[in-house]
């Protein structure tokens, strides 16, 4: 005992600094440009709003085909921007829902830099800039995050204004930043026997989705998640459920891997999705 003591007392003075080191490997921004709604022939506008602190953000708006049922306010995974996510909405327009897509600080055409607060802000910015449109329909919002994104959009909708937002959706989500940082020294042989004390040296575990996710009733919340995801384990997606209040379903899809459910135009679980939003809808 004594000597794994000393040895995580070492751990503490080598790594206790770098614990901004481990929260900037949740955010992996890029500038390119992947594409864009018109790739598959959808109407978009390109917009600029203001996060809280005045960081200028950048996002896109794409109209409903026909009649929109509702407005779906996207918020994308850690990778990359925008622009390389969007394939996982773009189906969403047939379906009679607008879609918001936006970068965080830092991503894409987004100015700053990305840090957990920062994009909190963010978040709480782009659901009232989508608010502010005359051309939407405030009362008939829809909240889908994806990976990062359903962290962040958990805690945002948890923390923030729920004002018109009629259902809330969390695909591939962690449930806290400590959390995944475990898991991940978990597989690391040596280190995996200090995983927890290590976890709380090296991140903090403010504005973790597990402290805001019960907040979110009376809207209706559906949790998804991959049996096999091995980015982020379905272990997560049971704790959030566990602290979620009703009405909340789990969707635990055998086999899929990390953000897996609508990536194939077969697959039902777009179908199952549309449905989830129209019943939420209905209320």
């Amino acid at each position: 005992m004594t000597g794994r003591v000393a040895t995580l007392l070492l751990l503490s003075l080598i790594l206790l600094p770098c614990q901004g080191c481990v929260g900037r490997l949740f955010y992996h921004p890029d500038h390119k440009v992947y594409g864009s709604p018109a790739d598959v022939g959808l109407k978009y506008e390109p917009v600029t709003f203001r996060s809280g602190d005045g960081t200028k953000l950048s996002g896109w708006f794409v109209p409903a085909v026909g009649t929109a049922k509702g407005t779906v306010i996207h918020f994308h995974g850690n990778a990359q921007n925008m622009t390389a996510h969007f394939g996982f909405v773009n189906w969403l327009p047939a379906e009679g829902f607008n879609v918001f897509t936006f970068d965080y600080r830092g991503y894409g055409g987004s100015a700053g830099s990305p840090d957990r607060a920062g994009i909190a802000a963010d978040a709480r910015a782009a659901i009232d800039y989508v608010r502010s449109r005359p051309d939407v329909d405030k009362n008939r919002l829809l909240v889908l995050g994806q990976s990062l994104g359903g962290a962040v959009a958990l805690t945002a909708v948890g923390s923030g204004d729920r004002q018109g937002i009629r259902a809330v959706v969390s695909e591939s989500a962690f449930a806290s930043y400590r959390g995944i940082v475990r898991d991940k020294i978990g597989v690391i042989p040596l280190l995996s026997l200090l995983k927890t004390p290590l976890s709380y040296l090296l991140i903090g575990d403010s504005l973790s989705p597990i402290d805001y996710v019960d907040r979110i009733a009376p809207i209706p919340l559906l949790i998804i998640h991959g049996s096999a995801d091995e980015v982020i384990p379905p272990h997560h997606a049971e704790a959030l459920m566990a602290r979620a209040r009703e009405p909340k379903t789990l969707w635990l899809i055998p086999g899929a891997g990390h953000t897996e459910a609508f990536v194939s135009p077969a697959s039902p679980y777009r179908a199952r999705l549309v449905a989830f939003f129209e019943e939420a809808l209905s209320r």
